[in-house]
């Protein structure tokens, strides 16, 4: 009788164990969720977003779009070192703060089936988060002509083809990394604000020329598993 009575209680504590272990995992994977970001492409109907890039350089990006400019800047070989500007607007469709902690640039459509390798992915320079629900931005600059992949980014801009980016971001706790790719398309229509709407110099304003139609195709999990 004491043997099994010790057994009855040996299997009620494992159960209850167990149960309890189960709902801390899902209390957990609970939390993970609310802190989790997804980002997407801003929309037609966002407003348009004024960006700085730490110098004199102000470029008006337009909703459910991207801007690539080329002309001169402070780069690292002087003022008159011409300077390759990337931005685009993003809207973090997730519950949680989006920080973006990288980015790796591509000439041209790219459609191939996995992201660039981690270490490939140039670090941002400016601390940039993206409020669950809300629109941002995403900005990077070539400034050092001697920089990995400056003279295809510069060619790309200049001859206005389409160009790819895909950014590496996670939680405010720095964990749940992802890599979202986006793409680039030009486009000819006008600019949906002007340089003086903003309170920006008119030197600066986002024209037909620099405007480009963003749209995102691919989302990786780094840290967790993919849904695909």
């Amino acid at each position: 009788a004491t043997a099994l009575g010790t057994l009855i209680l040996a299997v009620a504590t494992f159960s209850a164990v167990r149960s309890s272990n189960m709902m801390a995992k899902v209390a957990q994977q609970q939390l993970m969720v609310q802190l989790r970001p997804v980002l997407a492409t801003t929309r037609r109907e966002d407003p348009t977003l004024k960006v700085n890039f730490g110098d004199t350089k102000w470029v008006l990006v337009p909703g459910g779009g991207a801007v690539g400019e080329v002309g001169p800047g402070d780069g690292s070989q002087g003022p008159d070192t011409t300077v390759v500007y990337l931005a685009l607007g993003v809207r973090n469709a997730g519950s949680g703060i989006a920080v973006l902690h990288g980015w790796r640039f591509f000439p041209g459509w790219r459609r191939d089936a996995e992201h660039a390798p981690l270490e490939e992915f140039q670090r941002q320079n400016r601390d940039l988060y993206i409020p669950s629900g809300d629109i941002g931005f995403w900005q990077g600059a070539f400034r050092d002509t001697e920089q990995a992949g400056y003279d295809d980014a510069r060619k790309t801009i200049e001859a206005r083809e389409p160009w790819t980016v895909e950014l590496l971001y996670g939680d405010h706790e720095g964990g749940q990394r992802m890599i979202s790719r986006f793409t680039a398309l030009p486009h000819t229509a006008p600019a949906t604000a002007t340089a003086t709407d903003t309170g920006a110099d008119a030197s600066t304003d986002t024209g037909a020329g620099t405007g480009f139609i963003a749209t995102a195709s691919r989302h990786w999990n780094i840290d967790r598993p993919d849904p695909r």
